[in-house]
This record gives structure tokens, sequence and C-alpha cells, in this order.
């Protein structure tokens, strides 16, 4: 089955609710495409990378139902009634994960589009002409659920989301066709900030931390890697350990960065391939970041592919 890439929301500042779009929760997870031809399954990151041997229980869904197909959707696991980024980094990070590990850090695969059914090329049909026929062939349990919509909404109801804890709202247009790229059909509305950045490097650790202080982040901007500030919290032990030692293979002898070349002993210096998916307050006017906190590390993004979101 052709690889067909999937469809990436764009990041606004100031959220609206004209008609003609629908609205669907954020999810805090790891976006991936579903497919099945004959007897082969596919789960697939959105850069590409298969992860079947990460997610079995998915697996075995898959293989249950009838058809061929192609599914866009958001795998997450849950803390509490909130979908949680740090909690998935249990399991996306684990090839062949044993059941003890499955049923303590359950995923859950919300579905949200097709691209693809029984030979039929999805992609050029509408928004809602594919939420239709999602729905209308596919009977999803779990772990497989359906991810609902809302075909109405307004500042209030983004407020009250926000207020519970959601992440925020994609909001699409309703005549909208499935492109393969970031597109303004597919907005994001954010309660709060967040986005991934590369690792560029980390500070020596101070006191009682171990193995590294601070992690010093980037983002790509006409293919030059540009500083964004440094992140010291979010960790614990067991995440100190797995980056460390991820980072001790990546060392470099001078910085990556085009804007930022402190002569420090207290630092060192990496090929920016990792990439970290961290929550912040603000931007700052001089284009740092405020009261940054790390979420956890991705697999599921290049890191040439790290931008600041802009509207």
């Amino acid at each position: 089955m052709k690889w067909l890439a999937p469809m990436l929301a764009t990041l606004v500042e100031d959220p609206f609710f004209e008609s003609g779009w629908i609205f669907e929760r954020k999810l805090d997870g790891m976006r991936c495409l579903l497919s099945k031809e004959g007897n082969k399954i596919g789960i697939w990151s959105r850069n590409k990378k298969l992860q079947n041997n990460v997610f079995p229980e998915l697996v075995a869904a898959l293989k249950k139902i009838a058809s061929d197909f192609i599914l866009d959707c958001e795998v997450v696991c849950f803390a509490g009634t909130q979908t949680s980024f740090s909690k998935l980094q249990n399991r996306m990070h684990v090839q062949d994960p044993d059941p003890k590990l499955i049923k303590k850090y359950p995923v859950v695969a919300y579905v949200f589009d097709i691209l693809y059914l029984n030979e039929y090329n999805l992609c050029h049909l509408s928004q809602l002409a594919r939420k239709k026929i999602l729905k209308e062939n596919f009977k999803f349990s779990m772990p497989l659920k359906y991810l609902p919509h809302k075909s109405k909404a307004n500042q209030q109801y983004f407020d009250k989301i926000c207020h519970q804890g959601w992440e925020g709202l994609i909001a699409k247009q309703i005549d909208a066709q499935y492109e393969h790229r970031r597109s303004r059909a597919w907005l994001k509305f954010k309660c709060g900030m967040g986005q991934e950045f590369v690792i560029a490097g980390y500070t020596l650790p101070q006191g009682q931390r171990l193995n590294f202080g601070a992690l010093l982040l980037g983002y790509y901007e006409k293919g030059k890697l540009k500083y964004a500030g440094k992140v010291g919290t979010g960790f614990d032990v067991d995440e100190l350990l797995m980056l460390h030692k991820k980072m001790s293979r990546l060392q470099i002898k001078s910085s990556p960065f085009v804007d930022f070349d402190l002569k420090s002993k207290n630092i060192i210096w990496l090929k920016p391939q990792l990439v970290a998916q961290l929550g912040f307050y603000e931007w700052t006017p001089n284009g740092s970041l405020r009261h940054p906190r790390y979420l956890g590390l991705r697999t599921d993004k290049a890191a040439r592919s790290v931008r600041r979101e802009t509207k």
C-alpha cells in the first residue's frame, strides 16, 4: 500500500468558532496512521517509522477488521481523564512490551479520519464525507475508539474545556480535502503553549542532580538551528538516565546553533538529532522560552522538521 503522508494542523493564537468548521478534542499523544492490506498490518508514526512492535495490542485489534484501510489517529495514555504524554513515554520507547507493561500503561488509538478504504483513495472527499464513511464502515471497540466532534462551539465552551485540563481543540473545515502537508484547513487552538524542540546540548549537573543539569533547545529556521532556551525541570531519575545514555552517543566539539556559541566547560554539545516535547508559559521578546517543562522524548518527528510554531 502506497505511503500517504498525514495532514498537519496549523497553530493559531486566537480561537474562532465560525460556521463551516467542526471541532475535535486536541489529544496529547503520538500521531499514527493505521493500515491494513490483506493480512498485513501497519502502525506508522508521522515520520514513517513502523510501530507494530511498540503497540502489539493495536495490531491485534486491527487484524479483526475485515476491510483494507488507512486510518488517521492519535495514540494516547491517560492519567485520570486527561491524556498524558508523560505516561505514554513508558510505551513509546519499549519494543515488544510484556503483558504487565501493557496492562500498567494501556494505550487507546482515537481514530478521527480515513484516507483509504477497500481500493479507494478517499483523500479528495470533503471532511464531513470522510467522517460519514468512517462512522458507517467501522465499529470501534477498545483499544480503538472513534474521536467525536462538535459541529458548533463557542468561547465559553473553549474556556470550559481548558479549565477541565484539555490540551485544546482542532478546528477543521467541513469541505476540506485531506492534504498530505501542513494546512490551514486544520487549525490548532491550544489551551496552553507547547511544542517539540531539538536537543542540541546540555549543561553539566550541579549539587545532587544526576547526569546533566538542563537541556539546550532549538528549532530550525531556513535550515539553521536557532537557540530557544533551556529546560531543567520535568525529569525523573529514569528519564535522566535514559536521556543521558542517548546523549552520550551524540557529543560533538562545538555548538550546532547558528546564534548561540557560549564557550563554557559546563556545556556538552550534541548532534541535533533528539526531539523533546515541552510545555511552556510563553515566548519572551528575545525569542526564548519562559517557564519551560520537559514532557518527554519524541520518536515520531525528525529533528530537521522542527519549527517554531506560529500562526
